[in-house]
């Protein structure tokens, strides 16, 4: 029998604080299905273990959960890989959950155990142009964090719904982690922007006070930079937004060397970070922007499948279109434009970069995916298929997988400086 896949057969086990790893008791596995993968909950007040049950990339989920302390078999209770189905918690006898269902840009809803058929459950937050990227059960109340336009914005909802206040945050940029409990009365949020160093900030349900809980003590002054936010139109219309960063007394007038970031997939968004080498960069003088492309999750599911699959040349278009409005508006010129990108961002830039080098000044694609006919037998690249699509499987599959594969599109060319 050959050697199974690398990260197969995942299993879950129970582990005891201070007991050997071999006593470790096994909850759950699937030799049936050994490319599932388990990510195990424990609800707030300790009654359930939930299952998030996933299989590649794919944003798509089941949800399976059991009494804690039951020893029972678990319920599937989402078993279809239909939408995604983000655990909130567990209150009152319900399941909180953020989904896409019937809403690509996510809303909460309810789920009552004792009847959990699809017809009853209940809307609890509905869509809104935002799109829902995370939400918590604290103090009684619902915290929901949603993207405008790839920045962070939190608001407080009452547990039926009832909408509270929108909190103030310092600018755009970027939660990364959301921490309390239902029984608490403060919760802890943490926060960066492109030039606001990562720092931990307290919200006070009593008094509604939000303020640091430490301090970021920043060696930079924030208030000498700028953040913009521009907008491109693809080659569709589509509107595309972009970051742009620099210091404040920089004119760019086209002579400003500009480093532009690209990502553009699965379900990926491209929100606000800080990041020490790039603000070196821009300290010098230099613009760092950041394309939020289709692909990704800036405006829900609509927007990351207009990126995925036969759909993948819009990233490009995208992208390009991007780098034309930073020449064309005068924030840099072409033999200043660097483009940057990492994996799926490295297939980005390669790919914009054969499909338009007289665009460029220069190239960096770290560990990009290039091979895009074959990429699915190496490494961790069979998960992907979900989001690129199996040139080996299906034959329309290849039909677009060539048009764009990089490997395959190489023809003799100025190509500008490319360090891969």
């Amino acid at each position: 029998m050959p050697d199974a896949p690398p990260s197969t057969h995942q299993r879950v086990y129970r582990h005891r604080v201070g007991t050997d790893q071999a006593d470790d008791e096994l909850v759950y596995a699937r030799p049936d299905a050994p490319d599932l993968g388990f990510v195990p909950v424990i609800t707030d007040d300790d009654e359930l273990l939930v299952l998030h049950v996933w299989e590649g990339t794919d944003t798509r989920n089941r949800l399976y959960y059991r009494r804690l302390e039951s020893g029972e078999p678990f319920v599937r209770l989402l078993d279809e890989f239909d939408f995604k189905y983000q655990l909130i918690g567990h209150h009152d006898g319900r399941l909180f959950l953020v989904t896409d269902w019937e809403a690509p840009r996510g809303r909460i809803i309810a789920v009552d155990l004792a009847n959990p058929a699809r017809a009853g459950w209940e809307t609890v937050v509905p869509e809104t142009q935002d799109t829902i990227e995370f939400a918590a059960i604290i103090a009684g109340r619902l915290v929901v964090g949603r993207l405008r336009d790839a920045h962070h914005v939190v608001s407080i909802h009452g547990m039926g719904g009832t909408v509270g206040k929108e909190l103030s945050l310092s600018g755009m940029g970027t939660v990364t982690e959301l921490t309390g409990k239902l029984d608490h009365r403060e919760m802890f949020i943490g926060f960066q922007s492109f030039v606001e160093p990562p720092a931990v900030l307290r919200y006070d349900f009593d008094t509604h006070e939000l303020g640091y809980f430490t301090d970021p003590a920043a060696s930079i002054d924030p208030a000498a930079f700028i953040t913009e936010q521009l907008w491109a139109e693809s080659r569709d219309g589509t509107p595309i937004p972009v970051f742009v960063v620099r210091r404040s007394d920089v004119d760019p007038a086209g002579n400003a060397a500009t480093i532009l970031y690209g990502y553009g997939g699965f379900d990926i968004s491209m929100t606000p970070l800080y990041a020490p080498d790039r603000l070196a960069f821009i300290e010098a003088g230099g613009i760092f922007a950041v394309a939020n492309l289709r692909g990704g999750g800036e405006y829900g599911q609509a927007w990351h499948r207009a990126g995925m699959l036969a759909n993948k040349q819009n990233v490009f278009d995208d992208f390009v279109c991007v780098a034309e409005h930073l020449v064309a508006t005068g924030v840099t010129s072409t033999g200043k434009l660097g483009i940057y990108g990492r994996s799926n961002g490295g297939l980005l830039v390669t790919a914009s970069l054969l499909q338009r080098p007289d665009l460029f000044g220069a190239v960096v694609g770290m560990v990009p995916v290039t091979d895009m006919l074959r990429y699915q037998r190496f490494t961790a690249g069979r998960y992907w298929t979900a989001e690129y699509g199996d040139a080996e499987a299906d034959p329309e599959h290849f039909r677009f997988l060539f048009e764009y594969s990089p490997l395959h599109n190489v023809i003799p060319a100025a190509y500008p400086p490319t360090l891969i």
